[in-house]
């Protein structure tokens, strides 16, 4: 049991509420801002209006699912009421987060737009970084108070070997929650822009976010329910997996040892250095002159510059001068390291998704020869930006698994590469800030428009938007890269409680589960394809009959306004509905295999783990090629809009938005929600 007097877990507590204040005080720096007229105000409330909707129908299915898992850990597990309520807390908790972070999002977007028309690019940036912040910081505090009151009381109700597994299923609640936002959301929001497009922009011929088209606002709450809600939701069930997979790891490996209540605090304390990182660097982003990617870049790079002294200060703190704790230096280098992979692959995502760079450049050109040829380069690019993100993440692996061997001897390895993970996602409150900026400033440019405001405050909010494409095929790839590495994390923790060593490929059994875990990731990819291809289906042919029998639509939406409304329940209804596949696929072949045999669980759960990183690294840097390429070509380049080339890439960018919104995003949920439901299980697979 731990010491209920012991100061760490009770200061996370501290430093999660902190974050949720400072959530607050960022909240509370946009609120006076001017909300602007009636127009923006009018679609404004509009998008939040929308989003509102999808939110309480995402809600609904989720509590059937929450309900039907938490019956089966009643049923399959040996009774205890502790690790159902802990399930339940999980997903309630990440629901709430999820459900702040939109609120946030949407209340800003009229004001972002405002700020831009009035003063111009850098107070509209102002505007929308701040409620991005609201948002990480929401997220990220959110995250360490969760652990850490399920920490402090589940540890104080049962003995050692017990509840730690409980504080598992904190972490498989989090996961259903975000199996929804990311599928669900993934789905909407495509759907809604495939609608938005293919009618109003082809076969209308209106122009971007024009108020008469009346997929625009689905379209818009689409921005915010998939990349705020669902990265949200993604990347805080990451974090809370990242902190509970070395403490249940720790709880086995280190059972008899007396280190282990350190090494099961540890994760708690880089969680408490992380926020507190990311919170002073937040405050230290500047905006001056007009390279705002590179500010907003600056602040990631200087929160990982202030979160590795301090989580020095925690690892000697609470590791050195232990009996078994050779080099408690090493335990430092392994989260150094995860604060290593997080910068270089947010380097190499850049490389392959951003316009000042080659990869983008060389897509754009091959729009002269047609779409085919773009295709292809894309697929290109995508691909060889998998090889260099897998091989930044193996050698991260490979260093953390070394820096714990040398702290700890036998087990520190595998724990080292926990505490990466750990690293990866500590300064989480800036990470979530920068993917929550690009819908924010989206959304303020599609009001712009929207509303007739052109010139000056279009040019801003067009700035702002560019500023965002960069910021969040960014946060994209940190998100892929941080799903795989925690769930290495939680499958060595698995791998421990079903009493497996090492994973033989040379066994039958473990190399048949291989297979069919590399399988699950192209099913699954197939599967959420074909659903947003439903989902735009049904939204084409909303807008269809909208502009053939709402009189006047096409002359001017003020005197003939289309119907927003009901586009916004098409997209919801058909994504909620089309993501219920998939959702069962994710929790029942993990119990399937392991009710069979648990090394097959395990090579299919190593298999699906790769595959689905390397799938879905190159399907959302492809997609993100395929994007910039075309913004570049928009800005002038190549003959810019309305040439043969400019026809090119929005064919390639008609293919790699679902790659890059709702396919490429969803597998890091797939993949680690599979092993989490297979640790949270195990002893029901072993009993």
């Amino acid at each position: 049991m731990i010491d209920p007097v012991h100061p760490l877990p009770l200061l996370a507590l501290a430093v999660g509420f902190l974050g949720l204040v400072a959530a607050l005080a960022f909240h509370r720096m946009v609120q006076p801002a001017s909300p602007g007229g009636a127009r923006i105000q009018e679609f404004a409330a509009e998008i939040g209006h929308g989003a509102m909707t999808f939110l309480r129908g995402q809600y609904t299915w989720l509590a059937v699912l929450a309900a039907v898992i938490a019956g089966l850990i009643t049923l399959l597990l040996p009774w205890e009421p502790w690790t159902p309520a802990a399930y339940l807390f999980g997903v309630v908790v990440t629901a709430v987060a999820s459900h702040a972070g939109v609120r946030i999002a949407t209340g800003a977007n009229g004001r972002t737009a405002e700020a831009a028309r009035v003063g111009g690019a850098q107070a509209g940036l102002r505007i929308a970084f701040r409620a991005a912040a609201s948002v990480g910081f929401a997220v990220s505090g959110c995250g360490l108070l969760v652990v850490a009151i399920a920490f402090i009381v589940l540890s104080q109700l049962w003995g050692a070997e017990a509840w730690p597994h409980a504080l598992v299923a904190v972490c498989l609640g989090a996961s259903t929650t975000s199996l929804f936002a990311r599928v669900g959301g993934g789905i909407f929001t495509k759907a809604a822009d495939v609608g938005a497009d293919l009618v109003g922009k082809v076969e209308e011929g209106l122009p971007e976010d024009d108020p008469r088209n009346p997929a625009v606002i689905a379209d818009h709450v689409g921005d915010n329910v998939g990349a705020v809600a669902a990265v949200g939701t993604d990347l805080l069930e990451s974090y809370i997996g990242s902190l509970v997979a070395p403490v249940a790891l720790a709880a086995i490996v280190f059972a008899s040892r007396s280190y282990l209540i350190p090494a099961m605090m540890l994760p708690l304390g880089v969680g408490i250095a992380g926020i507190v990182s990311a919170l002073a660097a937040t405050s230290l982003v500047r905006f001056r002159g007009d390279n705002f990617v590179a500010a907003l870049r600056r602040g990631s790079l200087v929160a990982t510059v202030i979160a590795a002294p301090a989580t020095f200060g925690v690892v000697w703190w609470l590791m050195a001068g232990i009996d078994g704790v050779a080099n408690p230096v090493g335990l430092w280098l392994a989260v150094v390291v995860g604060l290593t992979i997080g910068l270089a692959v947010g380097q190499i995502t850049a490389w392959f998704t951003s316009d000042n760079y080659r990869a983008v450049k060389e897509v754009a050109r091959q729009s002269q020869t047609g779409a085919a040829t773009v295709i292809i380069s894309g697929m290109a690019e995508g691909i060889r930006s998998a090889a260099y993100s897998v091989l930044a993440v193996a050698t991260g692996v490979l260093l953390a698994f070394v820096a714990g061997d040398w702290a700890l001897g036998s087990g520190g390895g595998i724990y080292g590469v926990t505490l990466a993970a750990i690293g990866l996602l500590s300064t989480l409150g800036m990470t979530v800030a920068l993917s929550a900026y690009a819908p924010i400033a989206d959304n303020a440019a599609g009001i712009v428009e929207m509303a007739g405001i052109h010139d000056e405050a279009h040019h801003a909010t067009d700035i702002l938007d560019a500023v965002g494409n960069a910021t969040g095929a960014v946060a994209r790839g940190f998100t892929i890269v941080s799903a795989a590495v925690t769930t290495l994390a939680v499958l060595a923790a698995f791998t421990r409680v079903v009493g497996l060593n090492s994973i033989d490929l040379t066994s039958p059994v473990t190399a048949v589960g291989l297979i069919l875990g590399t399988i699950v990731p192209f099913l699954f990819t197939s599967l959420t394809l074909n659903a947003v291809g439903r989902a735009a289906s049904r939204m084409i042919d909303e807008v269809r009959r909208q502009f053939r029998e709402i009189p006047g639509l096409r002359a001017g939406a003020e005197t003939a306004p289309p119907d927003y409304g009901a586009c916004v329940q098409i997209a919801t209804a058909g994504s909620l509905r089309e993501m219920v596949l998939p959702g069962t696929l994710a929790v029942a072949a993990p119990l399937v295999i392991g009710f069979i045999d648990v090394e097959a669980l395990a090579g299919f759960l190593a298999g699906s783990m790769i595959c689905g990183f390397l799938l879905a690294t190159f399907m959302v840097n492809a997609g993100g090629a395929w994007d910039s390429a075309k913004r570049l070509i928009e800005a002038g380049a190549f003959g810019g809009r309305g040439s043969q080339a400019h026809e090119a890439v929005v064919v390639g960018d008609g293919v790699g938005d679902s790659f890059k919104d709702t396919s490429g995003p969803a597998l890091n949920v797939l993949v680690k929600l599979m092993t989490i439901v297979a640790l949270v299980f195990s002893p029901a697979f072993v009993g």
